[in-house]
């Protein structure tokens, strides 16, 4: 049977690197980040272009799981409520086994990770702000939460893995 490693974590946490390293170790492996369904120009959250971009993780996801040159998947993104990952979740065709992670870490390192990432000129500082307040939604969610203050991506990938 197929694995869905859902991944999920705030902003800087280190969900993308995470994955990418989980997909090299796991067997016949395709990665969707979530974020590539956001990725316009304006960046618009509206009801409409909310729904598009489900829509399109959705359809890819289900391509993925229905591709049988694929084991499994592995998909991040933010995914702070519950009522997203349950959106997404609902409209997935199975069979297929549920590994739900979200990476957590301290208000602290996440606030140096983010920073180190705004001295590289890959984030705005205003990222901060918005990413270290929704560390405590990730308590409430479904499924397993992975402490990342001290791992690096590719350990914290090798727990995932199993490893």
């Amino acid at each position: 049977m197929k694995t869905l490693y859902m991944i999920g974590g705030t902003m800087g946490v280190g969900k993308t690197t995470t994955c990418r390293i989980l997909c090299d170790l796991l067997p016949d492996c395709a990665f969707l980040d979530g974020d590539w369904c956001w990725d316009m120009h304006p960046f618009r959250v509206t009801a409409e272009t909310k729904e598009m971009v489900l829509d399109n993780i959705v359809h890819v996801l289900n391509g993925f799981l229905r591709c049988s040159a694929f084991q499994n998947v592995v998909f991040c993104w933010v995914l702070h409520e519950q009522a997203i990952a349950d959106a997404i979740l609902s409209r997935l065709e199975g069979p297929f086994a549920l590994r739900r992670v979200s990476l957590v870490c301290t208000p602290e390192k996440l606030a140096e990770r983010l920073m180190r990432d705004v001295r590289a000129g890959l984030r705005d500082e205003s990222v901060v702000a918005r990413s270290v307040p929704r560390l405590p939604l990730y308590d409430r969610l479904d499924g397993e939460k992975l402490d990342v203050s001290e791992l690096t991506p590719g350990e914290a990938a090798r727990r995932i893995a199993g490893m």
